[in-house]
């Protein structure tokens, strides 16, 4: 009888589901929340990553667009989630450097409360205007606004966003007024850009090559060190007369932190496995991304990184948000 309980209790002790172990995952559809509205870049990372994540775990992989508060909407929900690795955040490093730094209040921890799977890709940004704006060049933009200043104005994808951040520093390295209005995505702030209700914009080069390509909207200078081999007659902002301007900012993965070591591991291998592929890279490197990947630890390194860089400049630019 002794020996029959003992058996019974390791045979339902077996049937539970320990925690921690990855090789039963995933057992269910697989949520990516994306916190932009469709169409921008990080909508177009997010659905290009969960096409290979599918086809590697055998799992449906579904995208849902959170957007509001510069990504902390979708940010809190995902924070917040059963951490079981099925629900994941397609997140960009202002998220985890730049809102800790200009938020007063969240309703999470950027970095405490995630644990770092991969990052996918990097970029640059390009500072853009529409068919309207008489500047041809960085400079004429600077010229136009010093002699009309509080006048001009600037979009972004959000509060506390790289697009806002960089627009920020922008204005504060050519020492021009121009008023920032930010938008819920990159896809709205782009309507009103093309129609004339805002005069410039420093998105993201995968967002804005589309529209540039088509004529629909003048590239001024890009935000990297070098140029963009998309667009090598575009100069770099540095080259334009504000030498040291250098920005660039990246998406990847993170889920839940309390989300086990073996799956966080599981979903690394798997995703940069995806973002090698030649599909990923025939869907996002003509668009202006560098595929960019590694280990979490290497996630973690560049969030610190980004922190480090984006300290100084929040605090010379007096940025804040309530």
């Amino acid at each position: 009888m002794r020996r029959f309980l003992l058996l019974l209790v390791a045979s339902v002790t077996l049937a539970i589901p320990q925690p921690g172990n990855a090789q039963g995952f995933p057992s269910k559809p697989l949520r990516i929340v994306c916190p932009f509205p469709p169409g921008g870049g990080v909508d177009i990372t997010a659905r290009a990553i969960a096409v290979e994540l599918q086809k590697q775990l055998g799992q449906p992989v579904l995208v849902e667009n959170k957007p509001g508060a510069g990504g902390n909407v979708a940010a809190a929900e995902v924070a917040k989630s059963a951490p079981d690795g099925a629900t994941l955040l397609l997140t960009l490093n202002s998220l985890h450097s730049i809102s800790p730094l200009v938020y007063s209040k969240l309703a999470f921890d950027p970095n405490r409360d995630f644990a770092w799977i991969t990052t996918l890709v990097a970029f640059n940004n390009v500072l853009v205007v529409g068919p309207a704006v008489a500047a041809k060049s960085v400079q004429g933009l600077i010229a136009q606004a010093k002699a009309q200043p509080g006048s001009l104005t600037f979009a972004s994808s959000g509060n506390g966003t790289n697009v806002h951040l960089v627009g920020e520093l922008f204005k504060a390295t050519a020492g021009i007024d121009i008023v920032h209005v930010p938008y819920k995505g990159s896809a709205p702030a782009f309507i009103d850009l093309l129609g004339g209700n805002v005069t410039m914009m420093l998105e993201t080069i995968p967002f804005a090559i589309t529209q540039i390509r088509g004529g629909k909207l003048r590239a001024l200078g890009v935000s990297g060190a070098k140029r963009s081999p998309l667009m090598p007659e575009v100069p770099t902002i540095a080259e334009s007369g504000l030498p040291g301007f250098e920005t660039s900012a990246w998406y990847g993965l993170v889920a839940p932190s309390a989300v086990p070591r073996e799956i966080v591991l599981k979903l690394n291998s798997e995703a940069v496995k995806g973002a090698s592929s030649r599909e990923f890279r025939d869907r996002l490197e003509p668009l202006g991304f560098e595929v960019v990947t590694g280990s979490p630890e290497r996630m973690a390194d560049m969030v610190r990184a980004d922190s480090a860089r984006w300290a100084p400049v929040v605090k010379a630019i007096g940025v804040k948000i309530d």
